[in-house]
């Protein structure tokens, strides 16, 4: 039932919004609140139950479930050749390279021998969160957000990746979605001073700003509903995450992790 409600919670949201945002109909506006009503009703959910928010919102799920994820599942896919050993060794080499551009804050060289180093090993999370804490220190908050969606997609109980998922998510004002990545990465690695800390900042971002749309018009809700992709999303797939840099008011996570596992914290 948890997550028919969180799915209920996101269409209640979605349809909100559009009360708000939609350029409605004052008719289309009253069908609208009727339905909010009764899905509150059946469900036993308001949009004040904000513990219930997906990291991404309906709008940007559905937007996810149409395009198929490709990139993402191209990721996963059990068909990709391994890396040679010394593909393996020199992607490594690369990523240490980083690090150590990181340090001296040379942000850009950085984000290139990351991209060196997925070029030789796409199925390491690690470059891809690392890259994503040095798009984060140049503002670039969004390739941030791709970075640790790769990298989630990569390894699902990559702490470090929700955790920089929810800094960028932060910096672009998205702190309902911050805050479920934040409790992810909490849940992954519990006694994470850093990870308590940014979840109370950004919970503390979202009771002062009212609810983030999803800033796109209407669509079908029913097809929505009857897409099996969507659905498995809502219901059982990984949650993306955020940077290894500062964001606006945010404590910063490091730098970049070092070891072939994930040793150094940034």
């Amino acid at each position: 039932m948890d997550n028919k409600k969180r799915l209920a919670y996101a269409i209640i949201r979605f349809l909100h919004d559009q009360l708000r945002h939609g350029g409605l109909s004052s008719d289309a506006q009253e069908s609208l609140e009727v339905a909010i009503q009764c899905l509150e009703t059946a469900f036993g959910v308001t949009v004040e139950d904000r513990d219930l928010a997906l990291p991404q919102t309906l709008p940007e799920i559905f937007e996810a479930a149409a395009a198929g994820k490709e990139v993402l599942q191209d990721l996963r896919s059990p068909e990709r050749t391994p890396p040679s050993e010394e593909d393996s060794a020199e992607a490594e080499r690369l990523k240490t390279e980083g690090n150590e551009q990181m340090k001296v804050e040379n942000f850009e060289a950085a984000v290139h021998f990351y991209g060196k180093a997925i070029e030789l090993n796409p199925a390491n999370a690690v470059y891809f969160c690392n890259r994503a804490a040095a798009y984060s220190k140049l503002g670039n908050y969004t390739g941030a957000v791709q970075d640790c969606e790769r990298a989630i997609c990569i390894d699902p109980s990559y702490s470090k990746a929700y955790g920089r998922m929810g800094l960028a998510l932060s910096s672009l004002n998205k702190h309902t979605e911050a805050v479920a990545y934040y409790k992810k990465a909490l849940e992954l690695d519990p006694d994470n001073e850093t990870y308590k800390s940014n979840l109370k900042i950004a919970e503390l971002k979202l009771r002062e700003t009212p609810s983030p749309t999803g800033g796109v018009g209407s669509f079908d809700i029913a097809g929505l509903l009857n897409n099996p992709s969507f659905m498995s999303m809502v219901t059982c797939a990984p949650i993306p995450m955020g940077a290894a840099c500062r964001g606006p008011g945010l404590p910063g996570l490091g730098i970049a992790d070092s070891g072939p596992g994930r040793s150094l914290g940034a």
